[in-house]
């Protein structure tokens, strides 16, 4: 087991490296880092000018050089312009002793321009909104999900599983613009009730959440995971409720709801445990649109407003928060798997 761990981070080690030279080629291409100047300058300025303005702050070394620093492998750059005024990675008004090396490895993920402060600090604030967010998703999705599932795996095409299986296809099949809008004009207008049921926009969740403005963007993500996890533990309940072993407990006289509870569910539940681990990575980019369209500032608002203030250092650092999450999560479902599935054996 400790060699397939081990083998394991290795393999996440790889892949979080390639994964973060690739974000951090594509964030700094030319046009990007022109806009960024422009930016920070003047919209007005020459060629010249935005050659000079990068220079001065390290934008133009070498790419791998770059990335050594942003790493903290390389020691940060240092620049005096003709006034005598000194620039470098390193140096910030709030550090006295200016260290060398100032990268991820130090536990500084650089400086933002966009919010004017450390981003460390802007990210772990963002991320303890959208993780708020994300507890009560799967609070509310996942037992929803695997009740039915289970239902309408337990007697495979009958009424029941015909239209529970309905029910998921249509809500995998509604993005989440759709029905976020669908619900708020529901429940978030006058249109249906008569009066306004709950609050449209979730900006008051981020300092005190309540039922009223927080439901709408829960709901929103449940209604479209829910549906694939319920799919995924039918199908696995279907399979499961054919085998010999689940006949046999049949013909011997045990009760349907015993042959279901102790022999049935623990084995239909394996493949969904790694879909639901799946949804981890995929609520931490999905909520892009919901926090969008809710006006709830997490992570998923952080980064569309890096993208769109075009602050590198910002981005880089969501781009490794996501790298991490979804490596992180992989890592838990195999060895989940392997502790659920008996007939999965690792060489240790």
């Amino acid at each position: 087991m400790w060699q397939f761990i081990c083998r394991r981070l290795g393999l996440m080690f790889l892949t979080a490296l390639s994964l973060t030279f690739i974000v951090f080629f594509l964030t700094n291409l030319q046009p990007n880092l022109e806009k960024l100047a422009k930016t920070e300058g003047n919209q007005r300025m020459s060629d010249i000018q935005v050659e000079s303005w990068l220079d001065d702050r390290g934008y133009n070394q070498p790419l791998l050089l770059r990335y050594g620093e942003w790493l903290g492998i390389v020691p940060g750059y240092v620049r005096t312009d003709e006034e005598g005024k000194t620039r470098g990675r390193c140096i910030r008004p709030e550090i006295k002793d200016t260290p060398s090396y100032c990268g991820l490895l130090q536990g500084s993920f650089g400086y933002s321009t966009t919010f004017d402060e450390p981003v460390g600090g802007v990210v772990s604030r963002r991320l303890g909104l959208t993780g708020i967010l994300m507890f009560w998703v799967m609070i509310v999705m996942v037992p929803m999900a695997l009740i039915i599932g289970i239902l309408a795996g337990m007697r495979e095409g009958s009424k029941t599983d015909r239209t529970l299986s309905t029910v998921a296809i249509g809500l995998t099949a509604t993005p989440e613009y759709i029905s976020g809008v669908i619900l708020s004009v529901i429940f978030a207008s006058t249109i249906v009730f008569g009066e306004r049921l709950l609050l449209p926009s979730s900006q008051t969740a981020m300092e005190n959440i309540t039922f009223s403005n927080f439901t709408l963007p829960v709901m929103t993500m449940v209604l479209y995971g829910m549906g694939y996890i319920a799919r995924m533990t039918r199908a696995s309940m279907a399979e499961v409720m054919t085998a010999q072993y689940i006949r046999t407990a049949r013909l011997k006289g045990v009760s349907f709801a015993n042959i279901v509870v102790k022999h049935a569910l623990r084995n239909a539940l394996i493949a969904p445990f790694t879909v639901i681990m799946l949804q981890f990575p995929w609520l931490l980019t999905g909520v892009v649109i919901v926090e969008t369209l809710f006006n709830y500032k997490g992570f998923g608002w952080l980064l569309v407003k890096a993208a769109d203030t075009n602050d590198i250092e910002l981005l880089l650092s969501c781009s490794v928060v996501a790298v991490v999450v979804v490596l992180v999560t992989q890592l838990i479902s195999d060895i989940g798997y392997v502790f659920l599935n008996p007939r999965i054996r690792v060489n240790s």
